[in-house]
């Protein structure tokens, strides 16, 4: 587990859960998604550790786990972006994904465990995969905000 300070620990603080499915942009009510969550730490997928600011908040991490299953749902999402509707917004990060391959699913995987396991990773120059795909959705966003 990383310790409170790590500089990108709020990385794994959830925002505040929508009281109903239409103030999600995902359009989930919070009950499903504490239900979901649940059953994610149940699984093993995550664990969830008490927010020490909030006793009625959780702060998640992905468990090693967890992390394993990203190539599997990057073909998925690949899968999604080539044959579904999907926006543009939703699709970019699958779209790279895809065209990484598993050298980037390794890197990015790498930088999970950092974020969620508190491992060190050897850094490379240049922005980090996560960094990439953020500034790549970024764009496609304020591309459509014109």
């Amino acid at each position: 587990m990383e310790p409170a300070d790590h500089p990108r620990h709020d990385v794994r603080q959830p925002p505040p859960l929508p009281r109903t499915a239409d103030e999600s942009d995902e359009k989930i009510s919070s009950n499903i998604l504490s239900d979901r969550l649940k059953t994610l730490v149940e699984e093993g997928i995550l664990t969830r550790v008490d927010d020490p600011t909030h006793k009625q908040k959780g702060i998640y991490s992905l468990t090693e786990q967890g992390i394993e299953l990203l190539p599997i749902l990057a073909q998925m999402a690949a899968w999604g972006f080539k044959y579904l509707p999907v926006s543009e917004e939703l699709g970019i990060r699958a779209e790279l994904l895809a065209d990484g391959g598993p050298k980037m699913w390794n890197e990015f995987m790498d930088e999970l465990r950092e974020v969620h396991l508190g491992t060190r990773r050897r850094r490379k120059s240049g922005p980090s995969v996560g960094e990439r795909l953020q500034k790549a959705y970024e764009a496609v966003v304020a591309k459509r905000k014109k």
